[in-house]
């Protein structure tokens, strides 16, 4: 996906999700008002958009505490909606900021298999190195045959400086070196990848804490974030990846892959209604540019297709006493 700025792609990008609520909004309010009938409907909507039952309920409840003139066409409780949704992600949008004084700040980027964690770090490096940081990345998938390649790819386009090991097959003693070898160089930011695992299996996920253990042989403070990657194809499985790996490895932040490719767009409202972590950025494309930090607004209004012009009209939604 290109050209265009960001918004645009950004609204694109959501456009499965983006057709399902706003569908399925003026088929429920069409010729009607907000009533229970009406209310349980929407509920039901925002679930299957993967709001979650939880965070379903509660926009379902805030809705039903407003009180609106005319809903029968669904714009007054898109409107509604969005700016409910921008509330509940508000806290959530918080760019990975780099501290200057780490040298390097170490970011280590975990996941399940698939969520696009390798051309994630491609992007990360690019967005570092726009705003004039120097950048190394490491290739600490020592188990995917073609993941130091493809990461070494990534940081040529990135300007980036490739830190990689293809002979040595132990994920912590790669990460190890790195970080000794970034701190040798002086580098700004050092961005570690890691193959991709199941949340469930318990022996993988020991692996990260060993990474972890080892890093803070080189510096105490390090991985100064930890990143976990969810692909938002994957709906609601999303909770249960993002229980374990912030136990497990005590995530910091989180970056939400593959929106373009999914009508279940909702699942990051969902996350950061129940974990309050930090989303630092949203991919809406296969290209370096498709990586951007969060921002609650464009991504509520974003959801609910509604243009800038409208949405800048949100606040004058009524509100209930």
């Amino acid at each position: 996906m290109t050209g265009g700025g960001w918004l645009p792609r950004l609204r694109a990008g959501l456009h499965r999700t983006r057709e399902a609520l706003g569908g399925g909004l003026a088929s429920i309010f069409k010729g009607r008002g907000v009533d229970a009938a009406t209310l349980e409907e929407l509920e039901d909507l925002l679930i299957m958009a993967d709001l979650g039952p939880a965070t379903a309920a509660r926009l379902a409840q805030a809705v039903k505490d407003r009180s609106f003139e005319d809903a029968e066409d669904g714009q007054a409780v898109a409107l509604a909606l969005a700016e409910e949704i921008e509330t509940i992600l508000g806290p959530a949008a918080r760019p990975l900021a780099v501290d200057g004084a780490a040298k390097p700040h170490v970011i280590l980027v975990v996941g399940v298999n698939g969520t696009g964690k390798t051309t994630t770090i491609g992007k990360l490096a690019h967005l570092f190195r726009d705003q004039g940081h120097s950048v190394m990345v490491a290739a600490g998938d020592t188990f995917r045959a073609a993941a130091v390649e493809q990461l070494r790819i990534w940081a040529d386009r990135a300007g980036a400086r490739f830190f990689g090991q293809e002979e040595v097959k132990d994920a912590a003693a790669v990460a190890f070196d790195a970080v000794s070898a970034a701190k040798a160089e002086g580098s700004d930011v050092l961005l570690i990848d890691t193959a991709g695992r199941l949340h469930n299996k318990a022996d993988l996920m020991a692996e990260l804490e060993k990474i972890i253990r080892v890093i803070r042989k080189v510096d105490p403070a390090a991985p100064h974030d930890t990143l976990l990657i969810l692909d938002a194809t994957t709906g609601q499985n999303a909770h249960a990846q993002a229980e374990i790996f912030r136990d497990i490895t005590k995530v910091t932040g989180l970056v939400v892959t593959k929106l373009d490719g999914s009508a279940k767009g909702g699942v990051l409202v969902s996350l950061a209604d129940r974990f309050a972590l930090p989303v630092h950025a949203i991919g809406v494309g296969e290209g370096i540019d498709d990586l951007r930090p969060f921002a609650a607004r464009d991504f509520a209004r974003s959801l609910l297709g509604l243009d800038g012009e409208v949405a800048d009209a949100a606040g004058d939604a009524p509100h209930g006493p």
